[in-house]
């Protein structure tokens, strides 16, 4: 949180134009216009954006006061000031996008985090979430972060009422050297 809340108007300029569409486009055919989307750390608002302008009903949350405010101005209307971990949400949402942000939490918060996306999420709605490929956990240039492999992901995920979906990898989208684990789930009972 002191990392972004240092570095928010830089982190904002450094990723709000990256391309997404192709992540998008997987998310997306699972889902009917006017469905709802809760995006969590949503950062510069950039997928926020994306979402509404292609008619979808959107909301977000994230805990740095600086994105909020952004993408207030930007004209997203349902922003919430809050931890993943805060959420208290009950069948609402269509569609979870959690897109480089759970990454930030500990390992032993992953469940607990998974657990409240569920109940956020109405009945056969799909959760899309990545993180670093790999198996660090701890602080990075002031930022914590869990990498995870398909198979730390699935002994996660298992512990939840999660199904897989799809599963893949792919290379970073800013040039840098860093693979990333990309995940649909769908909320199944």
């Amino acid at each position: 949180m002191n990392y972004y809340n240092k570095n928010a108007h830089k982190y904002i300029e450094s990723t709000k134009d990256v391309n997404m569409k192709e992540y998008y486009d997987i998310f997306l055919k699972c889902l009917n216009k006017g469905d709802s989307i809760l995006d969590i750390g949503f950062g510069s608002a950039r997928d926020l954006l994306y979402f509404k302008d292609n008619g979808y009903e959107v909301y977000g949350i994230d805990p740095i006061k600086e994105f909020c405010d952004n993408a207030k101005e930007l004209g997203i209307i349902n922003v919430y000031q809050q931890s993943v971990l805060d959420i208290s949400f009950v069948n609402k949402f269509n569609a979870i996008w959690a897109c480089a942000s759970l990454l930030h939490l500990k390992s032993i918060e992953l469940v607990d985090a998974y657990n409240k996306c569920y109940d956020s999420l109405k009945e056969n709605g799909i959760m899309y979430v990545s993180f670093k490929y790999g198996t660090f956990e701890g602080l990075i240039d002031d930022r914590y972060f869990t990498y995870l492999t398909e198979e730390s992901f699935k002994e996660i995920i298992n512990r939840t009422n999660f199904h897989i979906e799809k599963i893949w990898q792919n290379e970073d989208k800013l040039n840098r050297d860093v693979k990333w684990l990309n995940v649909i789930l769908i909320k199944q009972y």
